[in-house]
């Protein structure tokens, strides 16, 4: 081929050296070597028209070069290969510059020296100020293409499958690097081409500020077609699919999202060529600084600069993008975030197992779900009446205040079974290894193992894999059930007692249906299988329960006295009718002049008909009041029973007399702070030989004397049903039945009452007296002469204040007076007689106080400066005359 150039490589070197270029010899062999043999010297010194001499002297075919760098004044060559300008590189970096802002210093750079290479590439000079010139630098590249391998490729190829081929489309030579210039021609290049001047020359190099140059580069590395590596940084890891078409959130949004929308604010469109889109910073400063949709099958984000939230020289999936402007970072929560703005689709949830739909229960124990009765058994009058209960309900805890919610929700949808609320919180109701009702408060590992049995709780976890939300079995926690029980209320039905027979309501209805009951919120736990009672009371029927309970159970019991078996008998019905009345009811004491007599077995029929919570006789008064609040607390049995106290026993506390006219009872519960009140509903009740009381406790007992009046009263014999204790385990049932029906009859009747003056009992009395009087039984409370004897307290003080009456008359005295003149009849405090000071104070506290039908008065001596005595009679409590 024949250079159309001129071949005065002198004239170049000239021309070169004084733009002030430093210039190499370069062989004509095609290899493109210089041909000093050491050239390492002009990298740091500039060659010299001497040199140029002893190069370029004569005819010799040579090339000649330029050194790029700080030896030629900071000048660095950009190259565009001849594969990029066929596919149109030059023209596309042209328009991105154009578009961003560049295309004054671009047009500099066309224009200023312009070369055209043998492969027909392009050459161009800049003058680069403000910084050093780099080392070569390969800005573009692309992969090969098979037709485009060489023979020595393909060997390559065959020897390392997995080697890359690359193109290089746009590089650099700068500091170290040198490149061949016109009129270098012929050999030098192996293709035989000239290297040929477009533009300018080296007198008209463009100098551009270091800004300036690298934003130029910046573009051309925009036109990189390598592919390249995703960091797990800037885009999720690989995952697989997920089951049943569902779809990740970040999957969603890469099909779906804009890259303007999630670039609003960081970047700003500059123009698009094809697949790629072209950015620079939104606030229009700078030129390119990214670029999108390059590779038409992944389109991703570059980013080429520094200065934001964006990485440089890293690739962004949107999601990427996404996670890292709005997120810091975190695929995890910006994923949650798209899957509440509607992106992705989820998988279906995995949901628990399936629980029965129903079971049966008939208000037995939240600890013990197998207790039921069976529905075969059968009774005096039918069998147990069982109710449905629904289904387990699903509970989502996966947040904590929902959870508590939702509890709350259920207990308020009536969807916890067996669970009420009373003063110290929710409680349960289930029966003890001796058959007899418990009620248990709540803590908080009772709350938890109950809504463990009751509710199928669990909490939404992501698995990491599928995606899929999954619903995994887990149990309240302990904090949230401490949160539900420590709350002033809860949407409960309120559990107001435990009764173990059917009862009459207030309203004079019949409560039989075992479990709770909304009328009254009362609580029936059969002691024995219920019988189905008919709708009407009949005169047999009524006839048979008589005979059942005092031709039968009462007949040979060894009362002392009509009023004995009739006090016994209302205190047996009380049960069956204490939620029909208000107000307290007196202690029943049941005494005997000897053991053997049946006061065990008096106390054992309550037992089998309602159940008893038996409790020995505490030691003090401090200990009483914690059995009592115990029993009133934790048990359901609606007869407390003190058995079997020491013989002559004095029934003498303040204790007692308090428990005994309160329709409440309040006081703190062992091993917590709080105090809680509890409604006093039980009939309490004391067995002992000769018992008495003392007090103010003498009014607050009913009696119930024994009195076999033989020896050895255990071994009688000759009952009418033989032994009761084997009978009442039989027909306990019959028993509970014949009680009800008898109580059925009265109400049937009317329920008449007889009104009888009792202080805080007469309600109870006043009822109880029209309910015997109707069966006839004789004797209700007609034994209070009786009774009064039974009191030691009321006897020592009647008699001292009738013996003072009729030693003094009125006459006004000193407790020193009376401790002398009345030494024998002074009451006392164990053997010694009391101090003056002592007598005092009794007497203050009894003064005003009738004890039989005296009473004693305080006389103020203000002359002496002292309290005087005397005692007054009673003359007639029909008109309230006084004998003075």
């Amino acid at each position: 081929m024949t250079d159309p150039q001129t071949n005065d490589l002198r004239a170049a070197a000239r021309e070169l050296h004084d733009a002030g270029l430093c210039v190499l010899p370069i062989k004509a062999d095609g290899s493109k070597a210089p041909t000093v043999r050491s050239w390492t010297q002009y990298k740091l010194e500039r060659s010299t028209p001497a040199d140029h001499d002893s190069w370029f002297g004569g005819d010799r075919p040579a090339g000649i070069a330029v050194v790029y760098g700080a030896v030629s004044g900071n000048v660095e060559m950009l190259e565009f290969e001849g594969l990029a300008i066929r596919e149109g590189l030059l023209d596309e970096a042209t328009e991105i510059m154009e578009a961003s802002g560049l295309g004054d210093a671009w047009a500099q750079v066309l224009t200023g020296w312009a070369t055209e290479s043998p492969s027909g590439g392009r050459h161009f000079r800049i003058r680069v100020e403000g910084a050093d010139v780099p080392g070569n630098t390969k800005l573009a590249s692309r992969l090969a293409r098979e037709d485009e391998y060489t023979e020595e490729e393909r060997q390559r190829l065959r020897e390392k499958p997995n080697t890359r081929i690359v193109r290089v489309l746009i590089e650099t030579r700068g500091q170290g690097g040198y490149g061949l210039v016109e009129p270098s021609g012929g050999s030098v290049h192996a293709s035989g081409r000239p290297y040929v001047r477009l533009k300018g020359g080296p007198a008209t190099i463009p100098t551009l500020d270091v800004d300036t140059w690298q934003a130029i580069r910046d573009v051309c590395r925009m036109l990189d077609d390598l592919p390249k590596a995703e960091s797990p940084k800037t885009g999720p890891r690989p995952q697989p699919p997920l089951p049943d078409g569902g779809r990740r959130p970040g999957e969603d949004f890469e099909d779906r999202a804009d890259w303007a929308d999630i670039l609003r604010g960081v970047f700003r469109p500059l123009v698009t060529r094809g697949s790629t889109t072209y950015w620079g910073w939104a606030d229009g400063v700078g030129g390119v600084k990214a670029t999108t949709g390059r590779d038409p099958e992944r389109d991703r984000l570059w980013v080429f600069a520094t200065g934001s939230v964006l990485e440089a020289d890293t690739l962004y999936t949107k999601f990427g993008a996404y996670a890292a402007l709005e997120h810091g970072g975190n695929f995890k929560a910006a994923a949650a975030a798209l899957r509440r703005e509607g992106y992705g689709v989820e998988p279906p949830r995995r949901r628990l197992s399936a629980v029965p739909a129903q079971h049966f229960a008939d208000g037995s124990s939240a600890l013990d779900p197998d207790h039921a009765p069976d529905p075969q058994e059968e009774g005096f009058e039918g069998g147990p009446q069982l109710r449905a209960v629904s289904g387990r309900p699903e509970l989502d805890i996966t947040n904590e205040a929902d959870g508590i919610d939702g509890v709350l929700q259920l207990m308020a949808d009536g969807r916890l079974p067996d669970l009420y609320k009373r003063a110290g919180g929710p409680c349960w109701v289930y029966r003890d290894e001796n058959h007899d009702p418990v009620v248990q408060q709540l803590g908080t590992d009772n709350l938890r193992a109950y809504l463990a049995d009751h509710v199928n709780s669990y909490v939404l976890k992501r698995n990491p894999v599928t995606e899929r939300l999954e619903e995994e079995r887990e149990l309240l926690m302990p904090k949230s059930c401490s949160t539900i029980l420590g709350r002033k209320d809860w949407p409960l039905p309120p559990l107001r007692g435990v009764v173990t027979s059917p009862v009459i309501r207030p309203d004079g209805s019949l409560l039989e249906a075992p479990g709770y009951d909304r009328a009254t919120g009362l609580y029936l736990e059969p002691r024995v299988p219920l019988r189905r009672l008919q709708p009407q009371v009949t005169h047999d029927s009524l006839a048979r329960a008589k005979d059942i309970v005092l031709g039968q159970v009462l007949a040979d019991f060894p009362w002392v006295a009509a009023s004995d078996r009739a006090n016994y008998l209302g205190a047996l019905l009380t049960p069956i009718l204490r939620a029909y009345f208000q107000g307290p009811t007196q202690m029943v004491a049941i005494t005997a002049t000897a053991a053997g007599s049946g006061k065990t077995l008096l106390k054992d029929i309550f037992k089998y008909c309602y159940g008893t919570a038996d409790t020995a006789w505490p030691e003090n008064d401090t200990e009483l009041r914690k059995s009592i609040t115990t029993q009133l607390y934790g048990t359901g049995s609606p007869v407390v029973v003190f058995d079997n106290l020491p013989n002559g026993f004095v029934l003498k506390t303040p204790i007692l007399s308090a428990l005994l006219t309160g329709e409440h009872w309040g006081d703190r519960i062992l091993g917590s702070t709080g105090k809680v009140t509890m409604r006093n509903d039980r009939l309490w009740l004391v067995t002992g030989n000769a018992l008495r009381t003392g007090g103010d406790n003498g009014r607050r007992v009913l009696w119930v004397k024994l009195d076999p009046d033989c020896p050895d009263p255990d071994q009688r014999d000759g009952f009418r049903i033989g032994d009761l204790r084997p009978w009442l385990r039989t027909n306990a049932s019959t028993l509970v039945a014949a009680l009800v029906t008898l109580v059925r009859a009265w109400l049937a009747a009317g329920a008449p009452t007889i009104r009888v003056r009792k202080g805080d009992y007469s309600e109870w009395a006043s009822m109880m007296a029209g309910l015997l009087d109707f069966l006839g039984v004789d004797g209700w409370m007609a034994d209070s002469a009786d009774a009064r004897n039974q009191d030691d307290e009321l006897q020592e003080w009647a008699m001292f204040l009738e013996m003072w009456r009729e030693t003094y008359g009125s006459e006004p005295l000193t407790t020193g007076a009376l401790i002398k003149g009345l030494p024998n009849h002074v009451p006392r405090k164990g053997d010694e007689p009391p101090s003056a000071n002592q007598l005092g104070i009794w007497l203050k506290a009894r003064q005003g106080r009738y004890f039989g039908t005296h009473k004693v008065v305080m006389v103020v001596d203000s002359h002496r400066k002292q309290n005087l005595w005397r005692v007054e009679v009673h003359a007639d409590r029909g008109t309230g005359g006084h004998e003075s």
